[in-house]
């Protein structure tokens, strides 16, 4: 059985012996802890392999000043900045210290070359709205402590939202601290996967989510709702919002298809950008199409299948203003976003019987989601199944 010293819990339970327990972080390369009694707070020690296959064992102190537990990451850094700083020539001693910018850096490329290149720059745009700017940007895996995480972690939950163009502001959810986090714990781990740093005591539990902070999405607008808020839409938006009033895309997916996207002859629309990165297909019944039909008509290829009155595809800047606009014309909620309709559509299709597989793959989502936030409908669906069986 593997002994530990990288949590309190496990040192805690250390048997207080005269030689030191080893983690190994690297070939000849390692950091111990040293318990001689039960009553002491220990040692902390580095040890490796100089050119001549010499063992070299230097005393790193009791790290009183840390937190408990910050002591083994802050050893792991002494350890690294000393080995770096005595030019030893050490086998494995590691001679670039990644930095967290190289490690979202290179996750980047990773799901560039896994998933294509959409994907990427959504997650390249994240690292540079939130990473970028932050003083974690630049400070090396391994001197990376958990309380450098902690700090980001306030940080990001200490973010404003604007909810206008006054500059009012809320406080932002921890749903969405949740999904910003994310992609930096992901290329963190992935940094360890592939051998950038030696442990994740450092972040493993400062960017744990925050549980239980997903809600479900409760705003829902009928179908006499969804044709009101088309009605008081310009002619540009009103065709962008019945696409998304009849098939439950994304906004941004909707927006990004060209007319190349749309096969006529089959009725077929093809999605090909979106988060999970992969195309998919989506077979549409005749009455959808001839939304579509109409829009692919006299244009070429490459120009966007929704456009704009000026020709341009919309994203969400665009649309927001207009949207708001029709919600208050149409008396809607206010909270109506675009959205909102594909929350709507993908309701209806539930409530209506449509397997979750299915709904799942029509909206580019898992079917785990689908079940998160929308199979409380299923009960209803189950109970008017069984009502069918009444004898």
């Amino acid at each position: 059985m593997a002994i530990r010293i990288d949590t309190v819990t496990a040192r805690n339970k250390l048997r207080p012996q005269r030689e030191s327990y080893w983690h190994r972080l690297s070939k000849g390369f390692y950091v111990g802890f040293r318990k001689m009694s039960a009553d002491t707070s220990g040692i902390w020690r580095v040890r490796y392999r100089d050119k001549k296959g010499k063992q070299v064992e230097r005393g790193l102190g009791t790290l009183d000043e840390v937190q408990p537990g910050e002591r083994f990451d802050r050893a792991v850094a002494l350890a690294r900045e000393w080995l770096a700083s005595e030019s030893t020539g050490a086998e494995g001693a590691p001679q670039h210290q990644s930095t967290v910018e190289e490690a979202c850096n290179a996750y980047v490329q990773f799901i560039r070359e896994q998933k294509g290149v959409k994907p990427a720059e959504d997650l390249a745009s994240r690292y540079t709205r939130w990473i970028l700017p932050d003083p974690i940007c630049k400070i090396e895996l391994s001197k990376l402590t958990r309380e450098h995480l902690n700090a980001f972690r306030r940080r990001m939950v200490a973010v404003p939202v604007k909810i206008n163009k006054a500059g009012d502001a809320r406080q932002r959810s921890k749903d969405t601290v949740n999904r910003d986090m994310a992609p930096l714990r992901a290329a963190l781990n992935h940094a360890h996967e592939n051998g950038m740093v030696a442990t994740d005591f450092s972040w493993r539990a400062p960017l744990k989510a925050f549980e239980n902070v997903s809600k479900r999405r409760s705003l829902y607008l009928d179908i006499l709702q969804r044709r009101e808020l088309i009605r008081f839409a310009p002619p540009d938006l009103a065709a962008f919002l019945r696409g998304l009033s009849m098939i439950p895309l994304r906004p941004g997916a909707l927006a990004a298809l060209t007319v190349r996207d749309f096969d006529s002859r089959l009725s077929v629309l093809t999605i090909g950008k979106d988060k999970s990165g992969q195309d998919r297909k989506i077979k549409l019944p005749a009455e959808t199409a001839v939304l579509f039909l109409e829009a692919a008509r006299n244009r070429h290829e490459t120009m966007p299948l929704l456009a704009r009155s000026d020709s341009n595809a919309w994203n969400k800047d665009a649309w927001k203003g207009p949207i708001k606009d029709a919600v208050r014309r149409a008396g809607l909620p206010t909270e109506t976003t675009a959205y909102t309709l594909r929350h709507s559509v993908i309701s209806d299709l539930v409530h209506g019987g449509l397997d979750l597989l299915t709904v799942a793959q029509i909206s580019g989502t898992s079917v785990a989601m689908i079940e998160k936030h929308y199979g409380h409908l299923r009960s209803e669906v189950a109970a008017s199944a069984m009502s069918k069986l009444a004898i």
